[in-house]
């Protein structure tokens, strides 16, 4: 359950919508360290910075009592920014990426995550999770990304052990009814695309929301400036329902393959 290196950066503000529907991220420029040529393992760019007051970032990982395990990064010199992603790099601040074993799992956007069972498979397992700036580009010195790692065994348990994939004491056949919500947004995932077309979704603060999704391949949901997150099965609907209760445009997008689904306008 260990180390990190170190780098500098990050990013402050307001919350900001960084591309347009349906559209992949785009690199911002930033004048903190040096953009390097070579890149990570998911072929973002490293910006090298000095040693010296540098991001650390360590792993720890614990099983959790109901399903999976509670994952926790204790970072130095640097602060989670879900607000501001997608701006351009800046010193001390940005957001982690979740990898098992070299696939990415999830993008992180604060010292605490938790990782269902379903998502890892029997065996041993290397957990890595590695700083990035807000323009996407991984924090680095002496030309190697700034990351922990943490080593992980997941076992066949009997429903209700820690690393099991049950929840709590609800039968596996059975669905929780889902929380009462003003408005619903059905999203399907298929082949990389959206439907439908991805689009803004007007809401009034205070109102509540309920975003139904399925998606054909295992990813996560996440709302940019309410740090929401949902773990997508493959081909099972999800949802996550939540209040609007801050104004302005949010967007909503998954993690795995960086689609857009929707916009969240709260006025």
């Amino acid at each position: 359950m260990l180390l990190a290196g170190g780098a500098a950066t990050g990013c402050g503000g307001r919350a900001t919508t960084h591309h347009k529907p349906g559209t992949s991220h785009e690199q911002a420029s930033g004048s903190v360290g040096t953009l390097l040529t070579t890149t990570d393992a998911g072929g973002h760019r490293l910006r090298e910075v000095p040693a010296e007051g540098a991001p650390e970032v360590q792993l720890t990982v614990r099983p959790d009592s109901e399903d999976g395990w509670n994952l926790q990064l204790a970072v130095k010199n640097y602060r989670f920014t879900p607000d501001s992603t997608g701006g351009a790099a800046l010193p001390g601040a940005g957001h982690a990426h979740l990898e098992l074993d070299g696939r990415k799992l999830a993008r992180l956007y604060g010292p605490w995550f938790h990782l269902p069972a379903a998502q890892v498979p029997e065996g041993a397992h290397t957990l890595t999770v590695r700083l990035y700036a807000d323009d996407h580009t991984a924090w680095a010195v002496a030309g190697k990304p700034v990351e922990g790692t943490a080593q992980l065994t997941a076992t066949a348990t009997a429903p209700g052990q820690a690393g099991g994939h049950s929840h709590g004491d609800t039968p596996p056949s059975q669905t929780p009814p889902p929380e009462q919500a003003d408005r619903t947004v059905t999203i399907t995932v298929r082949d990389g695309k959206v439907s439908p077309a991805p689009a803004r979704t007007e809401l009034r603060r205070g109102e509540r929301v309920a975003l139904r999704v399925t998606s054909d391949r295992a990813d996560t949901l996440h709302v940019h400036g309410y740090d929401k997150e949902l773990a997508l099965p493959a081909g099972q609907e999800a949802t996550l329902t939540l209040t609007a209760d801050r104004t302005g445009l949010f967007e909503v997008e998954t993690h795995t393959s960086g689609l857009v689904l929707t916009q969240l306008l709260v006025r």
